[in-house]
């Protein structure tokens, strides 16, 4: 074809890049990215028109071109990905495969995964659009080689959704298919294997999101947290960041929840439907602030059983307001969570 399609190309985050030594760079703090993160690319572009989304159909960016997650994803043969990541297989903990709505990208996820599934041990998700899916296409997607699934739900209540992502923005998506979809994959994948994405900060309550998180580990999912970041070229870009304040409090909300420590049925709110009570005793509250684990980034796991999916920075520029800490916090983190968070209160 003579384009930088997929199957034959994909995209790879700008961290992914560095760490394949595709583009230079060092990590802030000596961050390590430990999954390859991968991105179907196409010339027609993404058929969604998400408002927060720099790849959406309705983006001011050339399509293709635009950035995702805060970062830019240049694009690759996928003969060289595979030949990197082989290199590295000792550093690779698992490679992530996301799909575009784009009706060609149920096939060629099928294709790229079994390609990289023969010729690498290393495990597989796939971030699918169901949209786009059929039936069967999900015991396709298992059989091709992938172990875990994940469904960017992204909004926490069907109305947002709809503003966001349906007809607010004349889009294709739908908060029914959405769910249904998360619930076949746990069935196809099995409990634990598929979760979702949620975007802190598109104007959902503190309530709204702990409820929606508590939906889908009562399904048997888990929950992968990110803190809305303004996309440049995005309909989205001039709306400002969650105070951290808040995005802290939902952090611990998501350990207390996927962890089974707590049930958001025993958090208690105050008339902004802000966390007042998480549940638990101030002495586990302060524990669980000193282990850190909490505030790191939330994804799939690798072959040693710890988070692979670590995105570092993608949410959040390097600095001190980093969000989602893609390392275990330090001493001087941890005393910056707990005033963060103001612990004291609760």
């Amino acid at each position: 074809m003579g384009r930088e399609e997929s199957p034959e190309y994909l995209r790879m985050s700008l961290a992914a890049a560095m760490t394949l030594d595709f583009a230079p760079g060092t990590f802030y703090r000596g961050a390590c990215l430990r999954c390859v993160n991968l991105l179907l690319t196409y010339t027609s572009g993404c058929a969604a028109k998400c408002a927060y989304c720099g790849l959406s159909g309705s983006s001011k960016a050339k399509q293709g071109k635009g950035r995702f997650i805060r970062v830019s994803w240049p694009a690759f043969a996928l003969d060289a990905v595979v030949a990197a990541i082989a290199e590295r297989q000792d550093k690779v903990q698992r490679i992530c495969i996301s799909m575009l709505t784009n009706r060609r990208a149920v096939q060629d996820t099928q294709t790229v995964c079994r390609r990289l599934r023969e010729a690498l041990d290393i495990p597989i998700s796939l971030l699918i659009s169901p949209t786009v899916l059929h039936h069967g296409d999900l015991d396709v997607f298992r059989e091709a080689g992938a172990d875990k699934v994940g469904v960017a739900i992204d909004l926490a209540t069907p109305e947002l959704f709809d503003r966001y992502r349906g007809t607010g923005v004349n889009g294709p998506h739908k908060w029914d298919t959405y769910w249904q979809c998360l619930e076949q994959a746990l069935e196809v994948f099995g409990s634990g294997n598929a979760g979702s994405h949620f975007i802190v900060g598109m104007g959902e309550t503190e309530r709204q999101m702990c409820a929606v998180m508590q939906r889908v580990r009562d399904m048997g999912g888990r929950t992968h947290l990110f803190s809305f970041f303004p996309e440049a070229d995005s309909a989205l870009e001039d709306n400002r960041r969650p105070p951290i304040t808040q995005y802290r409090r939902i952090q611990m909300a998501r350990f207390l929840i996927d962890e089974s420590i707590s049930h958001a049925g025993s958090f208690t709110f105050d008339a902004q439907d802000k966390v007042t009570n998480f549940g638990v005793s101030p002495q586990k509250l302060e524990d669980i602030v000193e282990r850190g684990t909490a505030f790191c980034t939330s994804g799939c796991t690798g072959r040693d059983g710890k988070v692979a999916c670590n995105r570092p920075y993608a949410n959040s520029r390097p600095g001190p307001g980093i969000r989602n800490y893609p390392f275990q916090p330090e001493a001087a983190d941890i005393v910056r969570i707990r005033q963060q968070m103001d612990v004291a209160r609760f």
